[in-house]
């Protein structure tokens, strides 16, 4: 069970302590306490298999003991439990850490041998959240008991489905007839706020014009626990309804062993946990907005993008100049590496772009609009995909397509014949690209720090600003351009934008 070494077990004992894990946090979220499941004594220790801090209030345990092994002296609570076979109570033991915690831990039966042992489950209150449960109404004590005991008896059917219970969600009891009994303080502020100024407490759910009676119903109906979000008047509900049952004062054990049978329930009504919200699907729904336009807004940039590069395209057939050809071309190339950036951003949550994508892009780009038909250079892409910042993969576009357009004004510019090769490699923290062209090299009088093209420029100074990273031009069987830049952080640029040139 969660990979820790436990004595042999039944199955059935395993997938017994399986299940009191599983519905063991929203008891302790709902008792305000810690909750912990322990493993059977073994030489006179248990270990806490599982350990759940409460969100409902702040926890009283600073870590979390899952895992760790307990005896009489760390923990004499539990260990008395699970000798005494009855439930024990008293003050923490080491896991407290001087702080005051009311401990109460129940053994756990198994289910098909009825008197033996298996573990302990605690339900851990700091001393300020157990005097405040003392002064809380008798019918929430009441339901609070028989909640823990369905917890200790594994009935909280379909417990594991329910999101956690925090300390801004309200409380309602209603008993089996649907009448309520009980609500909290911040459930009554909850019902204000869609208008019911009077006391809920006396009055049918099925009254209420709210969804509280489906739920209620079908909770009751089902014996099992349900949830559902809703909308009444405006605001957003999530909604639990929580079946209690009343099990016998008699140990589970004795009820076994008298009647062979599992003890009998009574449906004493159904615990409602209630959670307003509204704003924060007020927020999804306006940053879902905010996104749409963004991407609208990245969808036409991209579009005018192209209608530029389409533009500049027909003037250079206009042009009779080749350098002025040449320049309009390598214009274009620049504006339509940028397009590609935007349409990744155009589309649905596209908050990092996967640059090997991007590379092939800008390939088939230069393939289609920049060699002639009858040309015999290829072009190969290799490595994984590296998913990189927007403003990052922007850059690194620009810096490839300036490499391999340099390629081919330089490397094959007497050649219609060879091939330009693209490899990326992660490494981590950074990133390499080389882009290399089997032509016939660097010239002799080649200078890095005095580069006379413009495309090697415009690389050189992304890489060096944009992209905080250093480029290399090496002879190796023809020309290499190595890139080699640290990787940017997700979940927002600042912190590599604040290194960066604006």
């Amino acid at each position: 069970m969660n990979g820790l070494n436990l004595p042999p077990l039944p199955d059935a004992d395993r997938q017994f302590l399986e299940r009191i894990r599983a519905q063991l946090g929203i008891v302790a979220d709902v008792s305000r306490a810690e909750g912990l499941l322990y493993g059977p004594l073994v030489k006179g220790r248990s270990t806490v298999l599982f350990h759940t801090h409460p969100h409902s209030v702040a926890p009283a345990y600073l870590k979390n003991y899952t895992g760790v092994q307990v005896g009489m002296q760390e923990m004499p609570v539990v260990i008395r439990a699970l000798s005494g076979r009855r439930r024990a109570r008293g003050q923490a033991g080491i896991f407290g850490d001087g702080a005051s915690v009311v401990v109460e831990a129940w053994p756990l039966f198994s289910p098909v041998e009825p008197g033996r042992v298996i573990g302990a489950v605690s339900i851990d209150t700091s001393l300020l959240e157990y005097e405040r449960l003392r002064r809380r109404s008798r019918v929430f004590q009441r339901a609070l008991r028989h909640l823990q005991g369905m917890l200790r008896a594994g009935l909280l059917e379909n417990a594991e489905s329910l999101s956690y219970f925090g300390e801004l969600d309200g409380l309602i009891f209603a008993d089996e007839t649907g009448i309520i009994r009980y609500t909290s303080g911040v459930a009554a502020s909850l019902y204000r706020r869609i208008g019911y100024l009077d006391p809920l407490v006396n009055r049918r759910l099925e009254q209420l014009a709210t969804h509280d009676g489906k739920l209620f119903r079908q909770a009751l109906n089902s014996g099992r626990c349900v949830e559902a979000e809703t909308e009444d008047r405006g605001r957003y509900w999530i909604r639990k309804a929580i079946p209690i049952f009343a099990l016998p004062s008699l140990p589970a054990r004795l009820w076994h062993a008298i009647t062979r049978r599992p003890p009998r329930r009574t449906l004493a009504g159904v615990l409602m946990i209630v959670r307003d919200v509204t704003e924060e699907r007020r927020q999804a729904q306006e940053l879902r907005v905010k996104n749409a336009m963004i991407q609208e807004i990245h969808h036409r940039v991209k579009n005018n993008l192209q209608t530029i590069a389409a533009l500049l395209r027909i003037q250079s057939r206009r042009v009779e100049n080749e350098a002025a050809v040449a320049a309009l071309q390598d214009a274009i190339q620049r504006i339509l590496s940028v397009a590609v950036i935007h349409e990744y951003l155009s589309a649905e949550g596209a908050w990092s772009i996967n640059i090997k994508e991007v590379c092939q892009r800008i390939l088939t780009q230069t393939r289609h609009s920049v060699l002639s038909p009858e040309s015999q250079i290829t072009f190969q892409l290799h490595g994984p995909s590296i998913w990189l910042p927007p403003r990052q993969a922007t850059a690194c576009a620009l810096v490839i397509n300036e490499l391999v357009q340099n390629a081919l004004e330089h490397g094959f510019a007497h050649q219609q014949r060879g091939t330009i090769t693209v490899n990326l490699t992660d490494e981590g923290d950074c990133v390499m690209i080389t882009i290399h062209d089997d032509g016939p090299g660097l010239p002799d009088n080649f200078d890095p720090e005095h580069l006379n093209s413009l495309g090697l420029q415009i690389a050189g100074t992304l890489v060096k600003e944009d992209l905080q990273g250093t480029l290399k031009l090496t002879n190796n069987h023809g020309t290499t351009a190595t890139i080699s830049f640290p990787k940017a952080t997700f979940g927002g640029e600042a912190g590599w934008n604040a290194n960066a040139s604006s």
